[in-house]
C-alpha cells in the first residue's frame, strides 16, 4: 500500500536552530531518506518551500481567485512529504515515526487511493 506522510513544521522553531542543531538534522534525515530509499519503502520525498511563498486558489461560480501567502494561522506549516511503501498501516506509521522532523513536529500518514472511486470520494 502507499501512504503519503505529511511533515508539519513549525518553521520558527526550526529557523531558531543553531547552525550545528540544523546541520544534525539535516544529516539525520538524509541518513534516513537513504535507509527508505535501500529498504524499498521510498517512492518520493521533497521539502516545500515555506508556507509564505503559497498560494490558494478557488475558483467559486467560475471566478478564480487568489490568496498569497499561507492561508491558516497556524503554527505548523506543510514543510515536506514522503511517499512511501508499506505493507500496512502500522508499518506506514512505524516508519514515519522514524522522520527526524517528528520530533519537532508532526507527520500525518494517509493511505493513498489509487483510483477515484466512482460511488463517493470520501
Amino acid at each position: 500500500m502507499k501512504f503519503l506522510c505529511l511533515a508539519y513544521e513549525e518553521e520558527a522553531r526550526l529557523n531558531a536552530l543553531s547552525r550545528p542543531e540544523w546541520d544534525a538534522l539535516r544529516s539525520e534525515t538524509l541518513a534516513y531518506v537513504g535507509i527508505l530509499q535501500k529498504s524499498g519503502h521510498l517512492i518520493l520525498t521533497n521539502a516545500l518551500q515555506s508556507a509564505r511563498m503559497a498560494s490558494t486558489v478557488r475558483v467559486r461560480d467560475g471566478e478564480r481567485s487568489v490568496l498569497d501567502g499561507p492561508y491558516a494561522e497556524t503554527r505548523e506549516q506543510l514543510g515536506g512529504f514522503f511517499l512511501i511503501e508499506a505493507r500496512d498501516r502500522e508499518e506506514a506509521i512505524e516508519l514515519a515515526a522514524r522522520w527526524p522532523s517528528a520530533r519537532l513536529g508532526s507527520i500525518e500518514v494517509r493511505p493513498v487511493e489509487e483510483v477515484l472511486r466512482e460511488e463517493r470520494r470520501y
